[in-house]
């Protein structure tokens, strides 16, 4: 990735490993539809008023317009996989279940994006893997076939969204994809929790503030960026890249949650970050 995209990647990447154990806690106070309903609302009002500067961007085109809505479910199922899954395990294994998405990325980037498939990638996805593996090695005893089965279909969904936008919408802006996804979600999301039990917040400080957090952070900042390195770099490269967010994840579990740091978590923190220097290597010589 080039110096300013890599910038905007740590930033991403920041926002996004420090929600983990935010998002835990939020979902706590309420049941998963409902935390990201709230997540949803909140994370459309804090884009509406940049989406009515930005209002001529949007396509015009009815097919465009379908492709965003397609999307915009794929996006919501998955998170809300993520979500239900998150609720059942440690924040440890909803990590590296969650970031298996890098995996199907590779496997689905090659036949539908024509991404090379170099050595030096496949090896580097394998070892930034294995480094996510043994930063939950704890907990991987405890984990239940239908919450492990959720997170890998949420990071399968998650897969789906990264090949769709970047092969047939990668030419709307970012901004105005993020705000479909959200908004869009936030409806359909509003009717599933109508049906399941009432959309009401929790008149809670600490929730608010995690809401506020994982939304105007993870989820409006977050997605934007994510879109943005999306349409500008190798869907192997970016997603590769990403195995740098449950290390982050572990550290601020550490902070928040008093979680335990061990030797573990450095050598599987050494073999993320080699893992990610490895994907990003032939794309900065230009291969």
């Amino acid at each position: 990735m080039r110096a300013r995209n890599w910038l905007l990647f740590s930033v991403m990447a920041f926002l996004w490993g420090s929600n983990w154990p935010v998002m835990k806690v939020g979902l706590s106070y309420v049941p998963a539809i409902r935390f990201v309903l709230h997540r949803s609302i909140l994370s459309t009002i804090a884009l509406s008023p940049i989406f009515i500067v930005m209002r001529k961007k949007i396509p015009k085109d009815r097919w465009s317009l379908l492709k965003l809505l397609v999307l915009s479910i794929i996006n919501v199922l998955g998170v809300l996989m993520t979500n239900i899954g998150l609720v059942r395990e440690s924040s440890g294994i909803g990590a590296v279940l969650t970031y298996t998405q890098p995996l199907f990325v590779f496997c689905l980037a090659v036949p539908f994006l024509k991404e090379a498939a170099t050595p030096i990638k496949v090896l580097g996805t394998v070892i930034g893997f294995l480094g996510v593996t043994v930063l939950s090695l704890d907990g991987i005893e405890s984990f239940t076939f239908d919450s492990t089965f959720t997170l890998i279909l949420g990071a399968f969904l998650w897969a789906m969204t990264v090949i769709y936008y970047k092969k047939l919408l990668s030419q709307v802006d970012p901004l105005i994809t993020s705000f479909f996804q959200l908004s869009m979600g936030a409806i359909l999301l509003a009717a599933l929790s109508f049906a399941t039990g009432g959309i009401a917040v929790p008149r809670d400080l600490n929730y608010l503030l995690i809401l506020l957090y994982t939304s105007v952070g993870a989820s409006a900042i977050g997605w934007t960026l994510w879109l943005l390195l999306l349409r500008e770099e190798d869907a192997i490269v970016l997603s590769g890249s990403s195995f740098v967010v449950p290390m982050i994840a572990l550290i601020f579990g550490w902070l928040i949650l008093g979680e335990e740091l061990q030797v573990r978590s450095i050598v599987g923190s050494a073999l993320i970050l080699v893992g990610v220097y490895l994907v990003n290597l032939q794309a900065r010589r230009g291969g």
